[in-house]
């Protein structure tokens, strides 16, 4: 299956709320770890506030572990796509993720990694090598404002490591322009119930991890 974006997974139209404010965030990383629920948050956390909001989402390969890319555009009037160059902020997953998609960042963006590799099957079966985790850090400091910390493991301690994706969303939530309890409403409304005391844990972990 070809990978293509799905536009408007929000179902809003540009200018349906406010456009005051506007923030581009890319969040990218690997099929399975979450990005449409964090994604879904966002979008949620901006309605909350009328604030308009798109998204668009990438489909395909994504469904088997490949690469996911994601746009939330808050406050913009004009389209769900982030053009080259110039979003706000980048939530990456996986670290080499976030170096994939680089190329969407404005130079001085705020780009919050998860430095947990999820290790590709080209990877594990020795046909290739991980690039080192370090060195890719340190050359997207060199253009971006970079935050990088171990969510999985953070949401580890919370009690399941598959709420990297929540632990994320609370670090990037310094830089957003929207509420705290806003997004702390919308995990709320996003989770099922079984699982929202570990989703809310996750949050505020993410939320402690780094200072803005």
């Amino acid at each position: 299956m070809s990978e293509k974006m799905n536009e408007n997974i929000f179902g809003s139209v540009p200018n349906s709320g406010k456009i005051d404010v506007k923030c581009d965030i890319i969040i990218c990383g690997v099929g399975g770890q979450g990005a449409i629920l964090a994604s879904d948050i966002l979008g949620r956390a901006s309605v909350a506030e009328d604030r308009a909001v798109q998204a668009a989402e990438t489909h395909g390969m994504a469904q088997r572990g490949g690469s996911v890319e994601n746009h939330v555009r808050i406050g913009s009037a004009y389209g769900s796509l982030i053009p080259p160059r110039s979003a706000d902020i980048m939530i990456a997953l996986e670290p080499i993720e976030a170096v994939r998609y680089a190329r969407l960042m404005k130079d001085g963006a705020v780009v919050i990694v998860n430095t947990a590799p999820i290790y590709p099957f080209t990877v594990t079966t020795g046909k290739a090598e991980y690039p080192g985790i370090p060195q890719m850090i340190e050359a997207l400091s060199k253009i971006f404002d970079v935050k990088a910390f171990d969510a999985t493991e953070a949401a580890a301690k919370t009690g399941n490591s598959q709420a990297t994706n929540v632990v994320m969303i609370g670090a990037a939530s310094h830089f957003i322009p929207l509420k705290k309890q806003t997004f702390i409403d919308c995990i709320k409304a996003s989770v099922p119930p079984e699982f929202l005391d570990i989703n809310l844990a996750a949050f505020e972990a993410g939320y402690n991890s780094i200072q803005k």
